[in-house]
């Protein structure tokens, strides 16, 4: 059993639905600064899969990335007392939100960050609009979350559908690869991913082929290929992630697909799942990702303190947790309570600066707005260094990586 598999098992073996992590990473007497915080304390709750297969994009990980955040807050707060709590939700819906419920009843946890699956944190979001508790979301693909179903408090800070979608989109229609097949997992987040691209295609003047759906965890992927290969399509597009497109991918090469003139897609890819399937088969994938450890000296320092306590490099998820942390902290110690009302809106009129995100703002519909970038997966012959396995092909302003709030659904929006 390696580093990473020992601490799952430490997870697992928990209570089955959580893992609480006391974090007090302060001294115990709090400054008058922090006399309004709720029992004393600032605290977090990072909620995501730990043992399944969305856990290496996020699970621990961002557990880490969490802490990081604290260390760098407490060295400008060093008497402000945070205490940090994670669990596995096991990508069930019913779990995280009797996780999140007792959170946020009992527990008095002020904010939670993750999810990492997007029908967990619709319902995280059903209990955070129910008792006005701020959450910052991570690895969540759907739209919903700041569309129809959007909440006061619900942050959206690394990507949705919509994000990832549009550029390969634009870009490859523009190259004559018009027609798509996508596979894609059945669940919220996929579901939800093949509508985005069928409306985004629709835009660029593309056709869909056909769309099939497989379920979460599912091992063998040849039904779904041979579908995608007897369409004829240009295009095959993985709306999935973590082992589903880590299997499905090595399995496609094994077919031989690519060979056959069909471009694969990655729609949603992050570093780990290139490092799980190797850069042999990776090589070529294009996606597009909100962060990349190696973009500059900034993001290469996080890396490399993250990679000490961690043993790898951060995947996108992670760097996000960091900053939605951080931002949140920062935000309640400048307004000296953990009031939500009033730390959220602190949180609204304070730029985001850190190397998650460069200048980056909250939203009406709650989406922390930032740039992206379309990355293709380098070949293995030009990998340098250890997990820099992305070519970063163009970066995406984010005035064209988002859905422009006239066209969003979310009734927060202010209405022309």
């Amino acid at each position: 059993m390696d580093h990473h598999d020992s601490r799952r098992a430490t997870t697992r073996a928990a209570t089955g639905l959580a893992l609480v992590l006391s974090a007090v990473l302060s001294a115990v007497t709090a400054p008058p600064a922090a006399a309004e915080m709720s029992d004393g304390a600032l605290k977090i709750g990072i909620i995501n899969d730990q043992s399944g297969p969305l856990s290496d994009l996020a699970g621990l990980g961002s557990v880490v990335a969490a802490e990081l955040a604290i260390e760098d807050f407490a060295k400008l707060h060093p008497d402000v007392k945070v205490e940090l709590l994670a669990a596995d939700h096991q990508n069930k819906a019913d779990i995280g939100a009797q996780i999140v419920r007792r959170w946020f009843d009992v527990d008095g946890v002020d904010m939670v960050a993750d999810a990492s699956n997007s029908a967990v944190a619709l319902a995280v979001q059903a209990l955070a609009r129910e008792a006005n508790k701020i959450v910052g979301y991570a690895a969540v693909g759907t739209t919903e979350i700041n569309g129809a179903q959007c909440a006061p408090t619900g942050l959206s800070w690394l990507h949705d559908n919509y994000n990832l979608v549009s550029g390969p989109v634009r870009e490859l229609v523009g190259e004559g690869l018009d027609n798509w097949f996508f596979i894609a997992a059945d669940y919220a987040f996929g579901h939800n991913m093949v509508a985005e691209s069928d409306a985004a295609l629709a835009k660029a003047g593309g056709t869909k082929a056909g769309a099939i759906f497989h379920p979460l965890g599912v091992s063998d992927y040849a039904a779904f290929l041979l579908q995608a290969q007897a369409s004829g399509a240009d295009v095959v597009a993985f709306a999935n992630a973590g082992e589903q497109l880590v299997t499905a991918m090595k399995q496609w090469n094994e077919f031989g697909m690519g060979a056959a003139g069909q471009t694969a897609v990655a729609e949603l890819m992050f570093l780990t799942d290139v490092h799980s399937m190797g850069l042999e088969t990776a090589q070529g994938l294009t996606t597009v990702t909100a962060w990349y450890w190696d973009l500059d000296d900034e993001t290469r320092a996080f890396a490399e303190r993250f990679a000490a306590k961690h043993g790898r490099a951060p995947t996108a998820p992670q760097a996000s947790v960091y900053s939605a942390v951080l931002h949140y902290l920062t935000s309640a110690a400048a307004v000296g309570t953990d009031d939500t009302d009033t730390v959220l809106a602190k949180m609204i009129e304070t730029p985001v600066n850190d190397m998650f995100a460069r200048n980056a703002s909250i939203r009406a519909d709650g989406k922390l707005v930032h740039d992206f970038y379309l990355v293709r997966a380098k070949k293995p012959a030009d990998l340098e260094k250890p997990w820099a396995y992305y070519d970063v092909v163009k970066t995406i302003p984010a005035a064209e990586a988002y859905l422009p709030l006239s066209e969003s659904l979310c009734p927060l929006v202010p209405k022309s």
